[in-house]
């Protein structure tokens, strides 16, 4: 029997579905049961183990793939339970998975592979083999649980890697808005900022290093009970990042349907892939509001904000409606 909705405070934001919703959401999942043409799996959820469903994809179809497996640890996922494995079993998982997933890359196809610090020494072997790996990017989960005789872990990983040589990049589209504390002139010129409404700011290149991020929690609207959500405004830079409107993206791992809702919001194609229906119902409902509402936390005015910067991002709402973030 599914559960039934928590009881939550009045300005709880998370997102849920009724059993009526259920219902009627897991009749719309696709269920594969033989090959089926992109046609028919774009812009759609997917239900199934994707180790069971990997062969009825069709090949060459991916300009973007996001993998956000399970870490090597021990995690409950709504029922389905990962448990922590020797390395070596883990990364004999992890390679059949990379051996499913790359006949459905295109040529100049991006990869990104989630990770956390652990998991990332377990994988980078195996990514090296497949992809040519350029960048590993650490990004700060800003939360974290602490430990009396260690550091509090509270960051992850992504790998960032191409399927050749030949790919796709835009760092313009994911320049970093900083305020210019100490702006410095040149003959008497602003060098490298400019003064706008609220401040002094500086287009920044981005580096590999993201301490920009807020995870998601319950006053957010894109907040579920997924325990491992990524936020919106991650998901956003690689997208923006390696793929143009109309790509495809594709997300094995879809959980609530993270990258999904922002390939929606940002004019990509995609499909998604989980074995639980309840976190797909999740994500079909986000996909929805998405298609009436394309705001994304911490993106406004064709730019990503610093954290708190909320009053920044607020001016650029006249300016562009459709991408102002409402959170900080």
């Amino acid at each position: 029997m599914a559960p039934q909705l928590k009881a939550r405070a009045a300005r709880n934001r998370t997102l849920s579905c009724t059993d009526e919703e259920r219902v009627e959401l897991t009749r719309q999942l696709v269920r594969l049961e033989d090959e089926i043409p992109l046609s028919d799996i774009a812009g759609r959820f997917v239900l199934g183990d994707f180790f069971s469903v990997a062969s009825y994809f069709p090949s060459r179809f991916v300009d973007l793939l996001v993998l956000d497996p399970p870490y090597n640890l021990c995690k409950n996922y709504n029922g389905t339970v990962f448990t922590v494995k020797e390395a070596a079993e883990y990364r004999a998982w992890f390679r059949r998975l990379i051996e499913l997933v790359v006949p459905m890359l295109k040529i100049d196809a991006t990869v990104y592979v989630c990770a956390d610090w652990k998991t990332s020494a377990i994988v980078h072997p195996v990514l090296e083999s497949s992809f040519r790996v350029r960048n590993r990017i650490t990004w700060e989960r800003e939360k974290g649980r602490g430990a009396k005789a260690n550091w509090k872990n509270n960051t992850e990983d992504i790998w960032f890697c191409t399927n050749s040589d030949t790919y796709y990049f835009d760092v313009e589209a994911v320049k970093l808005k900083r305020k210019v504390i100490a702006p410095y002139r040149l003959h008497g010129k602003p060098k490298d900022w400019h003064s706008e409404k609220g401040g002094n700011f500086r287009m920044t290149h981005p580096s590999n290093i993201w301490t920009d991020m807020t995870v998601p929690f319950w006053s957010m609207p894109e907040n579920t009970d997924h325990p491992t959500q990524k936020p919106e405004k991650l998901i956003a830079k690689l997208i923006l990042a390696s793929s143009q409107a109309g790509d495809f993206v594709f997300d094995p791992f879809v959980g609530s349907g993270t990258t999904a809702v922002v390939a929606q919001k940002l004019q990509r194609r995609w499909c998604g892939v989980d074995i639980d229906s309840e976190y797909l119902c999740w994500a079909m409902k986000r996909v929805a509001r998405a298609r009436e509402e394309s705001a994304i936390q911490g993106y406004a005015g064709g730019v990503f904000w610093e954290r708190n910067s909320l009053s920044e991002q607020r001016s650029c709402k006249d300016s562009s409606k459709n991408q102002t973030s409402l959170f900080s």
